[in-house]
C-alpha cells in the first residue's frame, strides 16, 4: 500500500497552485496542513482524477491517478459536496451504491454498516434536509466509504462543525487509518494534531516540511516566547516579530512571539506548538524579520 506524488505541478493562468510536490504515503493518517489557498484542494483533486497534473505523476500501487482501477479503490469526500435534500440518509446512500455499480443486496448490507459507523443508524429514514451540519458530514464519510476504498481523501471535513462534532469526527477518521491511507486537508491546527501519523506542512504550492508532530515543531523550538511588557514595549516587538498571542493583564500585555534569540529581558522560553508553526508561517508576517 504505497501511494506516491512524483514532482507533481499545476498552473492556473499566472499563478502555480502546486509547485513539483513530492512525497509518498503508506497506510495510517496524514494530516495536510495549510491557509486557504496554499494548494491543498487542487493537490487533492489532482489525486482523485478530477484536475491533471500539468506535469509529474501519481501512482498508487503501479495505478495511475484518474484511471478507472485506482478510481475503484479511492474514497472522496470534496470540500463542497452536494447532497439530495429530500433523499433519507438510507435512499441517498442506496442510491450513490448504485451509481458505483455496487449489486443491491451488497449495497444494503454495506449502507447499514456505515450507517452504524457513523451514528446514522436512528436517523436513517429522515430527509438529509434535516441533518445537522455534523451528520451531514458523517453521511459524507460514509458515502466515501461505500466502495470499501484503500485510499480516503477528505478536504476541510470539520469547517463548520461546533467542538463536540469535531472531536467526534475526528475519533471516527483515527479509526479509518487503521487498515487504509487517509489524506486529511485542512487549516484547523487540533484536526492534524489529534489524529496525524504524519503532519506535511503546505504553503504557496510546496510541502515545506513533512514528519510527526515532535519533527514538525522542531523548526521553532527554542525559538517561542512569552513575556509581560508595557504597551510601548509590546508595540515595539509586535512591530518586528510574528506575534503568536497576545493578551492583556493586570500586570501589562503578555506578547506569545517567535523570535531566535531573547527579545525582552523578562521573556522566558516557551514549549512550542503545532499552532505556533502554523501561526508562524501563515501569519502577516510569517517568516519576515529574520526571526529564524
Amino acid at each position: 500500500m504505497e501511494l506516491v506524488f512524483d514532482r507533481v505541478t499545476k498552473q492556473y493562468k499566472n499563478k502555480i497552485a502546486v509547485d513539483r510536490v513530492s512525497f509518498t504515503l503508506k497506510k495510517g493518517v496524514y494530516g495536510l496542513l495549510g491557509a486557504n489557498g496554499a494548494g491543498k484542494t487542487t493537490l487533492m483533486r489532482m489525486m482523485c482524477g478530477v484536475l491533471k497534473p500539468d506535469s509529474g505523476e501519481i501512482f498508487y500501487d503501479g495505478k495511475r491517478a484518474g484511471e478507472e482501477a485506482f478510481r475503484n479503490v479511492l474514497g472522496y469526500l470534496p470540500q463542497e459536496f452536494g447532497y439530495y435534500p429530500e433523499f433519507s440518509a438510507m435512499d441517498f446512500l442506496m442510491y450513490l451504491a448504485a451509481l458505483k455499480g455496487i449489486p443491491k443486496r451488497q449495497a444494503r448490507e454495506k449502507v447499514r454498516e456505515l450507517l452504524n459507523l457513523t451514528d446514522l443508524t436512528p436517523v436513517a429514514r429522515k430527509k438529509v434536509k434535516t441533518f445537522s451540519g455534523g451528520m451531514k458530514q458523517r453521511l459524507g464519510i460514509a458515502q466515501s466509504l461505500l466502495n470499501d476504498p484503500e485510499v480516503l481523501v477528505l478536504d476541510e471535513p470539520t469547517a463548520g462543525l461546533d467542538p463536540k462534532e469535531r472531536v467526534k469526527f475526528r475519533n471516527l477518521i483515527s479509526e479509518l487509518g487503521n487498515d487504509r491511507i487517509v489524506l486529511l486537508s485542512t487549516h484547523i491546527v487540533s484536526d492534524v494534531e489529534h489524529i496525524a501519523d504524519v503532519i506535511l506542512v503546505m504553503k504557496d504550492g510546496a510541502v515545506i516540511h513533512q514528519g510527526n508532530l515532535e519533527e514538525i515543531i522542531q523548526v521553532i523550538q527554542g525559538k517561542v516566547w512569552e513575556c509581560t511588557l508595557e504597551s510601548q514595549e509590546a508595540e515595539n516587538l509586535t512591530g518586528k516579530y510574528p506575534v503568536l498571542n497576545m493578551r492583556r493583564e493586570k500586570e501589562g500585555i503578555l506578547l506569545r512571539l517567535v523570535c531566535g534569540k531573547k527579545p525582552a529581558e523578562s521573556a522566558r522560553l516557551a514549549e512550542a506548538t503545532l499552532e505556533d508553526l502554523y501561526l508562524y508561517y501563515f501569519s502577516e508576517k510569517g517568516q519576515e524579520g529574520g526571526t529564524l
